[in-house]
């Protein structure tokens, strides 16, 4: 028998971030099979002299990615892992993931997201890729609206479900402003149409550059219900407008009610 492919396997195999003015990025589709092979530091790079220099034996250690995301947590420098690492596994035990209904009725969708660390308490819209492959973003004018890519799962389903927002934008810091402050342990609440409330619990997080965004590690498929949320991070490009980095945050279905 053939294997019924997810919704998630058909629409969106792999993707990679962009920059966008101030906010979190874009997002690019495309098939991880296509996706062209990226240097992640985790095999050794050719040097043109025969001998390395006193300073590149004193900083070899500082270009060897971690081969795990980070747990994060206050005063810990977030740092990317290397690309063939997995998701990060979870900081508690994870409950079975809400199942779909086995009749026709309209899809649930997430309507809020609540992070009492950082003080996050948004609306969640939809959003969705255009004809060029390009995720859209919530709207900058309102920055402390969440964007819910509708053909990623519905957040407390089977697999990543993806909410990406703004660092910040014009009128100033928006809603993913406190993000990087996330840690192993800390929660996020979903809130979704049909009345059911989830809980996540934060795994890992990582700050990742843009030309070499973990597409796999992102947008892979899951065997029980997870989320990702994603802004940008690092450096503000003031001639691009763009962010060198994302911040990702990896989490995993703790709890549900309703």
């Amino acid at each position: 028998m053939t294997e019924q492919k997810t919704p998630m396997q058909r629409a969106l195999p792999g993707l990679l971030i962009a920059g966008s003015l101030g906010g979190v990025g874009l997002v690019m589709v495309s098939l991880l099979s296509l996706a062209p092979p990226v240097d992640d530091g985790s095999e050794p790079r050719a040097v043109a002299q025969a001998e390395p220099t006193t300073v590149e034996i004193a900083n070899a250690g500082a270009f060897v990615l971690p081969p795990t995301v980070g747990p994060g947590g206050k005063n810990v420098p977030l740092t990317p892992a290397r690309l063939d690492a997995p998701p990060p596994l979870a900081a508690v035990p994870v409950v079975p993931a809400i199942p779909k209904p086995k009749v026709k009725t309209a899809k649930a969708r997430p309507t809020r997201i609540k992070i009492p660390k950082i003080k996050v308490n948004a609306p969640i819209g939809a959003v969705t890729v255009s004809k060029k492959g390009v995720l859209g973003t919530p709207p900058l004018s309102r920055p402390n609206r969440t964007g819910w890519y509708k053909h990623s799962p519905v957040p407390g389903e089977t697999g990543p479900a993806i909410i990406n927002g703004h660092v910040t934008t014009r009128s100033g810091p928006a809603v993913f402003d406190r993000l990087r402050e996330l840690a192993k342990g800390d929660h996020i609440y979903v809130y979704r149409s049909d009345g059911k409330v989830t809980r996540f619990t934060v795994s890992g997080i990582e700050q990742a550059s843009k030309n070499a965004f973990p597409t796999k590690r992102v947008y892979g498929n899951t065997s029980n219900a997870q989320i990702r949320l994603i802004t940008c991070g690092g450096v503000y490009n003031k001639t691009t407008h763009h962010y060198t980095d994302n911040i990702v945050v990896y989490a995993t279905l703790s709890k549900k009610k309703g």
